[in-house]
Formats: structure tokens, C-alpha cells, sequence
């Protein structure tokens, strides 16, 4: 074992996240010893059962770069850079992006395994790159979430009032129901 090393606040938040909710559940959450790909372990009560996370955070633009439409109609937006082989070879069973709201004090998760994010986006038109995909997820007050890299600001803030875009942007199910996959697997 090499270093001591410290979580990151998107582990922290998924971490505190599972507390609070699972409480009565009694996951168990482990850190791993060394960088492995899965950043959080969460184990049912008797620790027969595991789920691998590997947590993504970024903190909320929306405040800095939103538009006055988006800063009254988003919880959070946030920015990612994800390299496409990493996330293929990923041996984590779900991905965790977490955005946190500054300004409404409230943590939003968007959850998938990787296979399926990996193909989320890459159904997108062009947004996948072999090298390096940008990718920018809007979360709305009222759960709707949207991977926004390409559009326009107009397009950005039709989104933010309600409008849909092509269904491969759409998110929200990875927002709303984002912990049942895990709570089916630890069950």
C-alpha cells in the first residue's frame, strides 16, 4: 500500500448521500486502498453484496455561466472531460455524476454503467470524439436532465423552460430513478 490519500467532494457527497437514505437499509460504504477505477464500494447490511461506483463531481456553473433564463430554471449544470477508453474499460458497475446546486443546496446524481453511458453518448451527434468527449449535463427544477454540449444558448434555455430536444439528450431517467439500479443489485 502506497500513500495515504483523501476522497474527493463528489465521493463525499455519494458517500453522505448513501448514509442519510439507506440508513434504515444499512449499506456500508468502503474506500479503496489504491487507485483501481472504482472510487466507493457500497456493501448490503451483511456484506454479501456489492456495488462498484466510480464518482465524477463537478462543481455547479450555473451561477458563473448560465444565462438569466438557466439561472431561474436549473438546479445545477456542470462540465466533464471523460476519456472514451477509460470509460469502456471501466470495471465500475455504475458511473455517479454529481452535481451540486450552490444556490439551491441540493445534490443531484446521475447514475449508469458505464456501457450504457458510453453509448448514450455516442448516440449523440457530435459529441463523441475517440480521444476526449466534453460533456456538459443540465439539471432542471423540475428533474429533467440534458447533455447539452453542442447546442446553442437559445437551445440551452428552451431546455431550461421545459421544451424537449432529441430524446439521446434526454437524461432525466438516469436523474429520477438514478439509485434504483443500485438499490435492485444490493436487494
Amino acid at each position: 500500500m502506497k500513500s495515504l490519500f483523501t476522497i474527493h467532494v463528489g465521493e463525499y457527497l455519494v458517500g453522505l448521500h448513501i448514509e442519510k437514505a439507506y440508513k434504515k437499509a444499512g449499506w456500508n460504504i468502503w474506500l479503496p486502498a489504491k487507485d483501481t477505477g472504482i472510487d466507493l464500494l457500497v456493501s448490503d447490511s451483511r456484506n454479501r453484496k456489492t456495488v462498484s461506483l466510480q464518482v465524477k463531481f463537478a462543481k455547479d456553473s450555473t451561477p458563473q455561466y448560465g444565462t438569466p433564463i438557466q439561472k431561474n430554471r436549473l438546479l445545477a449544470m456542470g462540465w466533464w472531460t471523460l476519456d472514451p477508453k477509460k470509460i469502456a474499460e471501466s470495471i465500475a458497475d455504475f458511473w455517479v455524476f454529481v452535481l451540486p446546486s450552490f444556490v439551491e443546496k441540493k445534490d443531484s446524481f446521475i447514475i449508469l454503467p458505464p456501457a450504457k453511458l458510453l453509448r448514450r453518448l455516442k448516440a449523440i451527434p457530435g459529441l463523441y470524439n475517440e480521444n476526449r468527449i466534453q460533456s456538459y449535463f443540465h439539471v432542471t427544477k423540475k428533474k429533467r436532465c440534458w447533455q447539452t454540449r453542442g447546442l446553442s444558448r437559445a437551445d440551452e434555455d428552451a431546455l431550461a423552460q421545459g421544451e424537449e430536444a432529441e430524446r439521446s439528450r434526454d437524461f432525466s431517467e438516469c436523474l429520477i430513478n438514478a439509485w434504483k439500479p443500485i438499490e435492485d443489485k444490493l436487494k
